[in-house]
């Protein structure tokens, strides 16, 4: 079996810090995935309960910031991107495949279900926080903002922080 090649992290690193200065100087902001996300959700509670969207101030206040039709944003393209860019490169380095990885230790089920409820959570906190890793971290620290960087160090923190509670399921 041969070893798997991945690029350089110092040299991925390095790209995705481009990335980021190309998407601030063009766009005005940075990088986030949440704001696809939520602009998915707007969306679709238009089409199927425009009353309730129109007088709930978490969907009025969205339509206010973002005027016309949510899945214009630019943010949804990225998040495509982002899928498309992973499954192609994945095709291409001969790493796609459709198994789900799980410990020994545990079911598929456990996998799945603690998958489901992790990225539930990422997304809540995600809504609270007012943007996701990209976003807040990612997007905060490139502008060396105070928030940016306690975001960076609450997310690590409390990765490491939980790791030592669920490691059983992996080790």
């Amino acid at each position: 079996m041969s070893e798997t090649k991945y690029m350089n992290p110092y040299l991925a690193g390095f790209f995705l810090g481009l990335i980021l200065l190309a998407t601030i100087y063009v766009s005005g902001r940075g990088l986030g995935a949440s704001g696809a996300v939520k602009s998915t959700v707007v969306s679709a509670m238009e089409t199927v309960a425009p009353a309730h969207t129109a007088s709930a101030k978490f969907y009025r206040e969205y339509s206010v910031e973002h005027p016309g039709n949510p899945l214009k944003n630019w943010l949804i393209f990225e998040i495509a991107g982002v899928i498309i860019g992973a499954f192609i490169s994945g095709l291409i380095s001969n790493r796609l495949k459709f198994t789900l990885e799980h410990s020994s230790k545990i079911k598929p089920t456990t996998r799945v279900i603690g998958a489901l409820i992790g990225g539930a959570l990422f997304g809540f906190g995600a809504e609270f926080g007012r943007g996701c890793t990209s976003g807040a971290a990612l997007s905060g620290m490139a502008v060396l903002s105070f928030g940016g960087i306690i975001t960076m160090g609450a997310i690590f923190g409390g990765a490491y922080a939980f790791a030592y509670f669920f490691r059983k399921l992996w080790l």
